[in-house]
């Protein structure tokens, strides 16, 4: 089977027999040397090192392949069977204009064919990089990465604004959505879990915009977390004793500082025996459970039918037996509902949201129950909360790059109409040093009521334990 036309086979084999045999052993030798270059690829060096020859040969193939691809055949062939096809055109174009192109040049041109056929272009080579977390197109020109924390420019760029249209377009066909001038906004997901946001023209005023949330294969453990200087490992245990005495934590931080990176280290402390269920906008957590149900909300579709909301899922997951509820973000009336469910025997359930401090993140919930229509006085909202929420944890992305957990402050019910909140942990006499910030994870105290409510839970000789530990 051929993706190319007969005309075009024609001429490809006018080349001398002895000719065509060579070309045999030059594409097995392209083919066994494209997992060593697939390993030493860097997104830096892989375009600014091509010539402007390169460059020019790899748009005249590129025009001819499509000129002349049957793509009804392209599209029902295996991956495998049309990599072979296009790496014996290229090389047979190659040898037809005595093209000046190395082979390692000419492997780079069959990869970036391929990835532009079957995948995502230009943004292929910065998925594969495990180093980068976040891909930030603003331009056919303009691409940025997030790498440890801290953004960076690169060298990489799409061939016009129609191609980033395309690769757009892509994207969102996967998952059975649109992205024209009547929808211009959409939120999708890759075949890996990675979590995408489109936004096109007319809204989007400089050309289309796609925003790649990387999803991380690697699960990151709380230990992993204490390595990284995130945490102390103080800290590492109290969370640990908090998850065994089944607390209801919120997790709050702004956005990109590890707020869902935390939330999966601690859903990995939770009982295998416990059933719980897990409800997000966009599936990013990574539950490593035996007895788990993942719910995911659905926008709706272009008639505006179909809408199911994070709202409905928390109510539906309510009636399906849960020990405890893991929601990826509270943003909105749902606040309501996961409270409601934190009050009435769904202890340990977990949520993020965003804000600057944990005291703030007290006060977006407050505002989360009165945007929603609820229209209670704003004393029983606070008891509301004050009973459901056992802690609070910060997380920070500072500027060296390294996400740190600031803050983690008990909620200890109300106190002069207000609802009352400690530190047990705070990082502290913060400095900067060669661009690296230093400080110190300082241990409070726990109170006499999270004491009492910890052991109540059962977890008491684990809390005598980390009381040990931390005297000092």
């Amino acid at each position: 089977m051929t993706i190319f036309g007969r005309k075009e086979e024609s001429k490809l084999n006018k080349e001398k027999e002895n000719s065509s045999s060579n070309l045999v052993k030059k594409s097995s030798e392209v083919v066994s040397s494209s997992n060593a270059h697939h390993e030493n690829m860097h997104y830096k060096t892989k375009t600014s090192s091509q010539s402007q020859h390169t460059i020019v040969f790899k748009e005249k193939v590129f025009d001819r392949i499509i000129k002349h691809i049957d793509l009804v055949a392209a599209a029902k062939m295996p991956n495998s069977e049309l990599r072979l096809e296009i790496e014996r055109f290229v090389l047979e174009y190659s040898e037809e204009h005595q093209s000046q192109v190395s082979r390692k040049e000419l492997q780079d041109i069959i990869n970036d064919i391929l990835d532009d056929m079957v995948g995502l272009g230009p943004l292929e080579v910065l998925l594969k990089d495990s180093t980068i977390s976040d891909i930030l197109i603003n331009s056919y020109d303009l691409v940025f990465v997030e790498r440890f924390g801290k953004l960076f420019k690169t060298d990489i760029k799409f061939r016009d604004e129609k191609h980033v249209l395309q690769i757009a377009q892509r994207i969102a066909g996967q998952i059975g959505r649109r992205i024209d001038e009547l929808s211009p906004m959409v939120d999708a997901r890759l075949p890996d879990g990675s979590r995408v946001n489109i936004i096109i023209p007319p809204v989007s005023l400089g050309g289309a915009s796609i925003s790649i949330r990387k999803f991380q294969q690697q699960h990151i453990k709380l230990d992993d977390l204490v390595h990284y200087n995130s945490l102390s490992p103080q800290m590492r245990d109290f969370l640990k004793l908090a998850a065994e005495a089944r607390l209801n934590i919120i997790i709050s931080g702004g956005t990109g500082a590890g707020k869902t990176t935390l939330l999966n280290a601690l859903s990995s402390l939770i009982d295998p025996s416990e059933r719980v269920i897990s409800i997000e906008d966009s599936a990013e957590l990574k539950l490593l459970l035996p007895h788990v149900v993942r719910l995911e909300s659905r926008p709706p579709n272009i008639e505006g039918a179909g809408l199911i909301t994070i709202r409905d899922l928390l109510k539906n997951a309510l009636r399906m037996r849960p020990d405890r509820l893991v929601i990826g973000e509270c943003r909105g009336a749902e606040a309501f509902d996961m409270l409601q469910a934190m009050n009435t025997g769904h202890n340990g359930s977990m949520s993020t949201l965003h804000s600057n401090s944990t005291r703030e993140a007290l006060h977006r919930i407050e505002n989360m129950l009165l945007m929603a229509g609820h229209d209670f006085p704003n004393l029983v909202v606070k008891s509301y909360i004050a009973d459901a929420i056992d802690l609070i944890i910060h997380v920070v992305r500072m500027k060296d790059g390294v996400r740190r957990i600031t803050q983690i402050s008990v909620v200890e019910g109300l106190e002069n109409e207000n609802i009352k909140i400690e530190d047990i942990f705070l990082f502290n006499n913060i400095s900067e040093d060669k661009g690296k910030i230093k400080g110190d994870f300082q241990f409070k105290e726990i109170p006499q009521a999270l004491c009492e409510k910890i052991e109540n839970h059962g977890a008491g000789t684990t809390l005598k334990n980390f009381l040990k530990t931390i005297s000092p």
